[in-house]
């Protein structure tokens, strides 16, 4: 990377970079952390971009520091030919080709659905009110929201509100969107709504980059996947290979832990509703539906709870381990209940309740023993 460049050709085009983005040596560093160290990128157009991997990864700082709602602390970001880091670029011009959606909608209150989609276009494109109106209305069609035009932020479900979001980016015409977590703050069903519009750009064409905890809509919808940790993009490569075929060490410990969930030393002090919660987040960044989630909680209850607990504190202390695991192409959620004992099959009597709950959930149930372990496997 060169360290400085010629004034006058600090915002010149580079015919030689086809990229449309293209990121050289981008570090980002706070008094107490660095979340950035060294990135480099290329980002060609029609490029659908997933960014996963850990909390506290800079992910979004990533995004942040692209359109400059972040300064880097070093480095060089060049988009579409233009140098944005350099001081006498003008930033707002540069921005306006990029759109960025955030998880926390960033519609303003006091303003109608419509009004904020035209905001933009009016004060920043220069057109017409009732070109912008014209240009929102059409937006709102696209994603099933005209009915809400006149409706304020605070008349909106969060999926309604992010695709509101959406529309105003749309509507300021970007060749780029980033997406910053634009499913965190929403449930499954709202989440579905808005992944629809986003796989609608998608097969369209536009150049996105998503910072997804949404893992099957990642490997479905982008052409490549970034996996960032400790501040990097430590693995970079197609869907692929970076769901089943990871390279890299962490990269596959991540891949793992997102597709096996494993609880160990359980008993009455095991903290089950802290369990729940990691049990309802498994299936949704499985994108599971969430009476498949419902069902397995149920199977938590029954097996751990009713049974394999009462048992281990009436014949003494019982090894007891849990492993769910996820096989996207089976579409099939496997609950393995390990407990050291004598084999014992605890759901051998048709007519015992917990028995007939569990069969009632299941797409298939089986007891092994071996090694002094029972295995009671539930496939949902």
């Amino acid at each position: 990377m060169a360290d400085t460049y010629d004034g006058q050709n600090a915002c010149a085009e580079d015919n030689m970079d086809t990229s449309m983005i293209s990121i050289r040596h981008l570090c980002k560093q706070y008094p107490n952390v660095t979340p950035l160290r060294d990135i480099n990128l290329e980002i060609k157009k029609g490029e659908v971009i997933s960014i996963i991997g850990p909390s506290g990864t800079g992910k979004s700082t990533l995004l942040r520091c692209i359109n400059l709602l972040e300064t880097p602390t070093k480095g060089e970001i060049v988009v579409d030919g233009v140098i944005t880091t350099d001081k006498k670029c003008k930033v707002n011009l540069v921005r306006q080709k990029m759109g960025m959606v955030f998880q926390s909608f960033n519609l303003f209150a006091h303003k109608s659905v419509i009004e904020n989609i035209m905001m933009g276009q009016v004060d920043l494109l220069g057109r017409s009110r009732q070109e912008a109106y014209d240009r929102g209305m059409e937006l709102l069609r696209t994603i099933g929201l005209a009915d809400k035009a006149l409706a304020y932020p605070d008349e909106l479900s969060g999926g309604q509100k992010q695709r509101a979001a959406i529309a105003r980016t749309l509507a300021m015409e970007p060749e780029i969107i980033l997406f910053d977590e634009p499913t965190s703050a929403l449930d499954p069903t709202m989440t579905g709504e808005v992944l629809s519009v986003i796989r609608r750009l998608a097969g369209q064409g536009m150049t996105m980059m998503i910072v997804t905890h949404e893992m099957k809509f990642a490997r479905e919808v982008s052409t490549r996947i970034l996996y960032m940790d400790q501040g990097e993009i430590y693995e970079d490569g197609t869907p692929e290979q970076i769901f089943e075929h990871p390279r890299r060490e962490r990269t596959r410990i991540f891949i793992r832990q997102l597709k096996v969930l494993h609880a160990e030393k359980i008993s009455r002090n095991f903290d089950f509703p802290a369990f729940m919660t990691r049990l309802e987040e498994f299936g949704r960044r499985q994108q599971m539906a969430q009476r498949r989630i419902y069902a397995m909680q149920l199977a938590v209850e029954e097996v751990l709870m009713m049974k394999l607990l009462p048992a281990a504190a009436k014949e003494g202390a019982r090894d007891i381990s849990l492993d769910v695991e996820y096989s996207e192409r089976e579409n099939l959620s496997q609950m393995r209940f390990s407990y050291s004992g004598p084999a014992i099959d605890l759901f051998d009597d048709d007519e015992d309740l917990s028995g007939r709950i569990i069969k009632g959930i299941s797409k298939e149930m089986e007891h092994t023993f071996a090694d002094g372990i029972n295995h009671f496997l539930i496939n949902i």
